[in-house]
C-alpha cells in the first residue's frame, strides 16, 4: 500500500508562524513514534489468538506557503553572508531568522513557493542524502514541464540552471532540511515570480560566485503559483511513490 501525504496550502504566512506549525506537526509524529516504542517494549495484550498491538500511524504532510520578505540562516551558516545592514533591512521590511535547518543563508518572499515536507522517512527510506536528491528530482521534473532543463550541482544541494556551464550557473531552488527521529521539516524554496533583487542583500547559500534565477526570469513572463504547486504535487507523488492528497 502506498504511503499517503496530506497537502496543506497555508497561503501567505509569516515565517515564525509557519515554523511553529511545522514544529507542532513534527512533535505530533514524534509522540506517536514514542508510543510505538513503548508498546513494543511492553507486554502484549492477548485477546484469544490475537495480539492487541495496533498503534496509530504517523502522518506525512507537504505544506505550501508564501512568506513575507525574510532572510533565514541555517544552523551552521555564516552570518557574514548577510550583506545588508540591520537598519536597512528593517526599513525594507525584511525579517531575519537563525533557523535549525541545514544550509546557509537564503531569502523567502512573495512570488516564491516554499515547500515544507513533514515526512516520516521510516515510511519511505531512512537516507537523508536520498531524501534531498528526491526533493531535487521533484523540482527538476516540475521545471521540465515548463521546458526548462534544470540539474544538480556537484556538492551543492538544490536545483540549478546551466549547472555545468562555468560562469552561467543560476540557482533556482534552495533547500535546507532538519530531521528528528527520521521525521523531516523545513524543505525547499522555488523561485517562481520572485523579486530577485532581494538576493543582493545576501550571498545566497554562501556561494559568492554564482547567481540566482526564477521561472519568470528564465521564461520572460509570470507563471501562476497555483499551477506550479499542482505540478509539484504530481511529481512529489511520483518520486515518493505516494498518494498525495
Amino acid at each position: 500500500m502506498k504511503q499517503r501525504i496530506v497537502v496543506k496550502d497555508l497561503g501567505k504566512m509569516g515565517y515564525q508562524e509557519a515554523w511553529d506549525y511545522q514544529e507542532h506537526l513534527l512533535r505530533q509524529n514524534v509522540e506517536i513514534k514514542s508510543g510505538r516504542i513503548e508498546r513494543q517494549n511492553a507486554v502484549a495484550i492477548y485477546d484469544g489468538d490475537h495480539v492487541g498491538n495496533e498503534v496509530k500511524p504517523t502522518t506525512n504532510y507537504l505544506l505550501f506557503v508564501e512568506h513575507p520578505p525574510v532572510y533565514t540562516l541555517g544552523k551552521s551558516g555564516n552570518p557574514e553572508h548577510v550583506l545588508m545592514k540591520e537598519e536597512e533591512r528593517r526599513k525594507m521590511g525584511i525579517d531575519f531568522f537563525h533557523t535549525n535547518r541545514g544550509g546557509d543563508i537564503t531569502f523567502h518572499g512573495p512570488g516564491q513557493i516554499v515547500g515544507y515536507p513533514i515526512l516520516d522517512l521510516e515510511n519511505f527510506f531512512t537516507d537523508i542524502g536520498r531524501y534531498l536528491r528526491s526533493l531535487e528530482e521533484v523540482i527538476i521534473r516540475t521545471l521540465a514541464d515548463y521546458g526548462m532543463q534544470a540539474d544538480r550541482s556537484k556538492g551543492e544541494t538544490g536545483v540549478w540552471i546551466d549547472a555545468n556551464t562555468k560562469g552561467r550557473e543560476r540557482k533556482i531552488c534552495a533547500m535546507g532540511v532538519r530531521c528528528s527521529r527520521w521525521i523531516t521539516m523545513h524543505g525547499f524554496a522555488l523561485n517562481v515570480n520572485t523579486d530577485l533583487s532581494y538576493f543582493n542583500g545576501i550571498i545566497p547559500c554562501g556561494i559568492p560566485s554564482k547567481q540566482v534565477t526564477s521561472i519568470t526570469a528564465e521564461l520572460g513572463g509570470l507563471v501562476p503559483l497555483s499551477e506550479v504547486k499542482d505540478r509539484i504535487r504530481k511529481h512529489f507523488a511520483d518520486v515518493f511513490d505516494a498518494e498525495v492528497q
